[in-house]
């Protein structure tokens, strides 16, 4: 093993991030319905939150993983290991 863990480098928090891209907690859940093909409407029965915070959620997640795209941010995502 080389080096020390993230998390004993930088904290837990700063760990989480580098293991989500950057992403919150919620961001990931998003991204990973989005991902399963859900629509934002859906993403929001299922996670109880309103239309219009899964529409900033997806927004930020377009923005933090550098996507324009639901498409292209489900594929970076799975590249990242982020789906499972």
């Amino acid at each position: 093993e080389l080096g020390e863990s993230v998390d004993r480098r930088l904290g837990r928090r700063a760990a989480a991030d580098a293991q989500g891209a950057g992403l919150s907690r919620r961001e990931l859940e998003v991204v990973r319905l989005v991902g399963a093909g859900r629509t934002n409407r859906q993403i929001a029965q299922e996670l109880y939150l309103s239309k219009r915070t899964v529409d900033m959620h997806v927004h930020n997640v377009l923005r933090k993983l550098d996507v324009r795209s639901r498409l292209e941010a489900a594929r970076r995502a799975d590249e990242l290991g982020l789906l499972t």
